[in-house]
């Protein structure tokens, strides 16, 4: 590990966080400066700047405007599904800003009083979350698309003023209509804001007010053309900025809180220091803005910083092609770029020479940072090679709101190992522990923790319920946060997440990681991609199973057979037969989320015969019903 400025800033945000944080605290305006960094009064409720007043959207907006960055794009908007493109300089996103916020102070909406967002990648919805910042407001974005259901219980628990949606969302194949699920979920809900705002998109245009609501349901354009800009409300740094509820389709959803002060002070911090994006460079992160990588790294981060954000509605691939990045890269003159793993893998297996690269200007980009599943060594390679620029992992969660684990290319770059994030992040106290709660050596594999307090940025507890915060994050070992993710730590202090604690397999007794079993599956020059999944076994208890996804042209009724027990010797070589893989099954495509994670619990909860439980969140779920035969099949 370095001893460095990395090693010197780490060391500190441990021993003397007051000080530490106290001079990131700089970075961002106050109202009134905190009298105090880390308040530590009630445990395990830790809290940030306490006694601190500021508002994010001045920090976001006005405060580059008054300091002359005006006239610098702010946002580009890049929607290759309706062939449009627009750009919004800082002094123009902030009147639009503005004006919306008056638009929803008329409405009677106050600081403190939730607004539910449920929109598509579409300016108006980064409007609409630096609108509620801008009064005080807390936001609450729900995935455009989302089912009644899973929208219903968002609105329940957030209990919003007023709803914004958007008429509708658009596939590479389809339209999505999200006003009758929208109407669906609020006949659900107990709760009904006092009033519903749609945005009218051309491509499906809903009828708003042509039916009797419990609601006042008004039209964006309309509502707007009439509304008084509003100024910034302050708020405490304690005071909440937005609730994003994690996935979840039984019971109800977990309210992730996020704080004002905590939250800009560590988004600014972390732009520079881990990602190396200043002021005025330009930042592309290919996800959505109902995700928490949308909400820190296309809205919050790049504008608190100052720099220029790429709101991209469209796919790696299908829009029209594989090189759709490399178009935008070259286009807005990118200088960094963050996505998850599966949008490369994708890309690789429809283009695995690059070729759509060529004809593409990609000399700006000087780093590709890739997050939300584990990046596996053949796509790293790939990637690294192609692109001729360092591909870095990183590693958070919902929960934190911003890395745990990075190779922090602005402190101080490190030497990347394939399959590791690198080292903590500065605030992070990250430690390897086995069930007694014992810190584990280097090389041995655990459950990933976090010694408490959490830096700033992170969840200080759930929406309305401390209790079940405690209970789900807290109470496995004493003073540390569960991540719920098991990995080990290496002589070099290099962390590796070798997956959920949940897909550690128990073979005959011996705990492995799904994760190494698909390292050594996913370095089959074949294998596009993969997954393992655990199923039960009479004798063993458990046994792994692969899936695997074979790069575009190889025949797999011709070469099925071969890759197959090649495959299973792989993993008898690299893991050892303790692994007890004998089954391997190559599928056209392995079911995901929208934002790309593979739904490994529903596979398992399908071989184990179980009715498995399938997430609003499914890309397609056609994959699970085409799967269906080959994971109920004999083991």
């Amino acid at each position: 590990m370095s001893n460095g400025a990395y090693r010197a800033a780490y060391d500190e945000s441990l021993a003397d966080p007051d000080a530490f944080w106290g001079r990131a605290s700089r970075l961002v305006d106050w109202v009134t400066p905190p009298p105090r960094v880390l308040d530590d009064d009630r445990p395990p409720f830790y809290r940030w700047f306490t006694g601190g007043t500021l508002n994010t959207c001045f920090n976001a907006l006005d405060r580059h405007v008054a300091a002359g960055r005006g006239a610098q794009a702010a946002l580009h908007h890049d929607s290759p599904v309706t062939g449009t493109k627009t750009t919004f300089t800082y002094a123009e996103l902030l009147d639009r800003v503005a004006t919306f916020a008056g638009a929803l102070d008329s409405l009677g909406v106050t600081k403190g009083d939730r607004v539910v967002i449920y929109m598509p990648m579409v300016p108006e919805a980064v409007v609409a979350m630096l609108a509620c910042a801008r009064i005080g407001a807390v936001h609450s974005v729900v995935f455009g698309g989302f089912a009644p259901a899973e929208l219903a219980a968002r609105i329940e628990d957030a209990r919003p003023t007023v709803v914004v949606a958007a008429s509708c969302g658009i596939e590479t194949t389809r339209v999505v209509e999200y006003k009758p699920m929208l109407d669906a979920a609020l006949d659900r809900s107990s709760h009904k804001p006092e009033s519903v705002i749609v945005l009218q998109r051309p491509q499906a245009r809903a009828a708003v007010g042509e039916r009797d609501t419990d609601w006042e349901e008004l039209d964006w354009d309309e509502l707007v053309a009439d509304a008084e800009p509003a100024d910034c409300v302050e708020v405490a740094a304690t005071d909440p900025l937005y609730i994003l509820y994690t996935s979840g389709t039984t019971g109800r959803p977990k309210g992730i809180v996020r704080d004002n002060g905590g939250h800009a002070v560590a988004l600014r911090w972390s732009m520079e220091n881990v990602f190396g994006i200043g002021p005025g460079d330009a930042w592309f992160t290919a996800s959505d803005v109902g995700w928490v990588v949308g909400h820190s790294y296309i809205v919050y981060a790049p504008l608190l910083t100052g720099a220029t954000t790429v709101l991209y509605e469209g796919k790696p691939v299908g829009t029209p092609d594989a090189g759709a990045f490399w178009r935008v890269i070259a286009e807005y003159g990118v200088k960094g770029m963050f996505t998850a793993p599966t949008a490369y893998r994708a890309i690789k297996r429809e283009d695995p020479e690059g070729r759509l690269m060529r004809g593409h200007d990609l000399s700006s980009l000087r780093t590709v940072f890739l997050a939300g599943e584990r990046l596996d060594p053949d796509t790293y390679a790939w990637a690294s090679e192609r692109l001729g620029v360092p591909v870095v992992d990183n590693w958070w969660q919902t929960e934190t709101g911003w890395p745990v684990a990075a190779n922090l290319r602005g402190l101080e770059p490190m030497p990347i190992k394939a399959g590791s994030p690198t080292v903590p992040c500065p605030g992070y106290a990250v430690h390897v522990l086995d069930e007694r709660g014992e810190r584990l050596p280097a090389g041995r594999e655990g459950a990933i923790c976090i010694r408490l307090p959490l830096p700033p940025g992170t969840l200080p507890t759930l929406w309305g319920d401390d209790d079940r915060y405690v209970a789900g994050y807290l109470s496995a070992f004493d003073g540390y946060y569960l991540t719920g993710d098991g990995g080990l730590v290496d002589e070099d202090g290099y962390l590796y997440v070798m997956g959920r604690t949940d897909d550690v397999l128990n073979v005959a007794g011996h705990r492995l990681s799904t994760g190494s079993i698909e390292a050594a599956l996913a370095g089959h020059e074949a294998v596009a991609e993969c997954a393992v999944i655990g199923v039960a076994d009479e004798l063993k208890g458990q046994v792994p199973r692969g899936l695997v996804v074979l790069k575009a042209g190889i025949d797999a009724g011709a070469e099925g057979e071969r890759i197959r027990a090649e495959l299973v010797q792989r993993v008898r070589d690299e893991v050892g037969a303790v692994a007890s893989l004998h089954r391997v099954d190559i599928v056209p495509a392995l079911p995901k989320t929208r934002s790309g994670k593979i739904l490994r619990k529903t596979m398992r909860e399908m071989a184990d015969g179980r009715t498995p439980v399938v997430p609003g969140t499914i890309e397609d779920a056609g994959v699970l019903e085409t799967l269906a035969p080959v994971l109920r099949g004999p083991a």
